[in-house]
């Protein structure tokens, strides 16, 4: 089997896998739109004491807290993908055999990552903002190119996410239990990603440092894109320089945990 027919097979593995959870899943659904509702009339109330505020009209207020909930899976702001499996394998020594494999260990798992996304994006995802559509006026673009944009950001992003939450796994090598880094990694994802509230609403300093940050990329980044208010190549710029430094700096954390595994006899 060619090296991309292996990550296109491990990517599919992915989708399926998390499409086995049909339960899981329709408690998710309800629980993005119960969560959306929530937020939709919080911001309809901030909208109406500040219109305009963060440079979103209400309807684009309205529209970027659904896209929110359609992507909160999607790029696994809260944790739950595969961190949580890759540090168990850390932590018991099933990682051994992993790096036995004839395939890269970041691309195995970014692979399966990937295939993860395109489930939650569809089953998770569609859903809540279709409900979203039908219960408040949305901002939504007519354009088929908007959406391709925006489809095209929300892969970045994942890869930007993957890439982050890579890091986070990794760190199991040396605190043998990664689960506090994840805790934390999770939590700034959603203050720094958007997904409680829109960074253009945070003020100056504080919204240019969040705004710089690589977890901008899981929803702000994409939600602009959709809305129209970001220029898509900035965009991408923007997370193709966060996916190059993360994944790199994967690789390298790589290369030192094989040789810590190595040392100790693993």
């Amino acid at each position: 089997m060619g090296t991309g027919r292996l990550y296109a097979a491990v990517a599919a593995g992915g989708f399926r896998r998390y499409a086995t959870y049909r339960t899981a899943t329709a408690a998710g659904v309800f629980t993005n739109t119960v969560f959306g509702l929530i937020l939709a009339y919080t911001y309809l109330a901030l909208w109406h004491e500040q219109p305009h505020l963060g440079g979103y009209d209400e309807a684009q207020a309205l529209t970027y807290v659904w896209t929110g909930q359609a992507l909160l899976m999607t790029v696994s702001v809260m944790g739950g993908g595969f961190e949580d499996e890759l540090i168990e394998r850390i932590r018991t020594g099933d990682i051994a055999i992993d790096l036995y494999r004839p395939a890269d260990l970041q691309l195995w798992w970014l692979a399966a990552d990937l295939g993860r996304a395109l489930f939650h994006l569809l089953a998770r995802g569609a859903i809540p903002m279709a409900a979203g559509a039908l219960l408040f006026p949305l901002a939504l673009p007519g354009s088929p190119q908007v959406w391709v944009a925006f489809l095209t950001a929300v892969l970045l992003g994942t890869v930007v996410s993957f890439a982050i939450r890579y890091l986070v796994a990794l760190s199991a090598f040396w605190l043998m239990d990664g689960a506090g880094v994840a805790q934390i990694s999770w939590i700034v994802a959603m203050f720094c990603s958007g997904m409680l509230l829109p960074l253009n609403v945070f003020p100056g300093v504080l919204g240019e440092i969040v705004r710089a940050l690589p977890w901008a990329s899981l929803i702000q980044a994409p939600t602009d894109v959709l809305l129209g208010t970001a220029d898509p190549v900035a965009v991408y710029a923007r997370q193709l320089a966060w996916a190059a430094v993360l994944l790199t700096a994967g690789r390298m954390l790589q290369s030192a945990a094989t040789r810590r595994v190595v040392v100790q006899g693993g």
